[in-house]
């Protein structure tokens, strides 16, 4: 697995789940992920962002892909970002940690983002966390649900976080852009596929991530945001004036 060096000199590892299965609505349903920026599809330029990461899993069609990287498709084809989470999980070994889960729209992220963000969820000292999308905590769960997920301790036994995402200059969270604890999203998994009676087809990425104890990094790094996704054709030329 990819390695990475957090605060004290800890040595982990890391997967990273790239989503490409988007429809691309607003971009007349072209094949989104494969427009080139800066010479390169912004599919690959995530994959390259988290070359160090093992196994490196892309979930959606693609014709070629860089080597040894994994490529599966979501069940059913379409099914939105949280059946593809769950398909890019699937291939990972039951030892795999952490997980990048990244959509494939982000021709801007380097490794120094990705490295940030697995720095910020090894912090012992709390820092920006709030449960799912608000700062209540977490409900209870409901009968007949799967369970919570899993807590992480911190310091005191305080629980730790489930994830690190980057949040945008209004302070909105780019869910997409962050690396998590694999066990707690295989949990949020299970409880949403209950909650939705056995499909994850449509699920908002919100609904995967309510609940789960979330580190909200601001990029502080030089050089363009890296969470910058590209949902127009204007952002695809912004993105392409960024990388001259």
């Amino acid at each position: 697995m990819g390695r990475w060096r957090g605060y004290g000199g800890r040595v982990g590892t890391y997967a990273a789940v790239v989503l490409a299965g988007g429809a691309a609505r607003r971009m007349g349903g072209v094949d989104k992920p494969a427009l080139p920026v800066g010479g390169r599809p912004m599919r690959d330029r995530v994959l390259v962002a988290v070359s160090d990461a093992t196994p490196r899993v892309l979930v959606g069609a693609a014709d070629s892909v860089p080597a040894g990287v994994r490529v599966v498709r979501e069940d059913p084809p379409g099914g939105g970002p949280v059946a593809a989470a769950a398909a890019g999980l699937a291939l990972l070994d039951p030892d795999v940690s952490l997980v990048a889960l990244l959509a494939a729209d982000l021709p801007l992220l380097t490794p120094a983002a990705i490295g940030d963000l697995l720095k910020h969820l090894d912090r012992e000292t709390p820092d920006t966390e709030q449960p799912g999308g608000g700062s209540a905590p977490a409900p209870p769960a409901r009968s007949g649900s799967a369970p919570a997920p899993p807590a992480h301790s911190g310091p005191a036994g305080e629980r730790g976080p489930d994830g690190a995402c980057f949040v945008d200059g209004d302070g909105r969270r780019q869910s997409l852009c962050g690396v998590w604890r694999v066990t707690a999203l295989r949990a949020a998994l299970d409880r949403l596929t209950v909650e939705r009676g056995g499909s994850l087809s449509g699920a908002p990425v919100r609904a995967l991530l309510a609940g789960l104890v979330v580190r909200e990094v601001a990029w502080s790094g030089e050089g363009p945001p890296p969470w910058f996704d590209c949902d127009t054709d204007e952002d695809v030329r912004r993105a392409e004036e960024w990388t001259r």
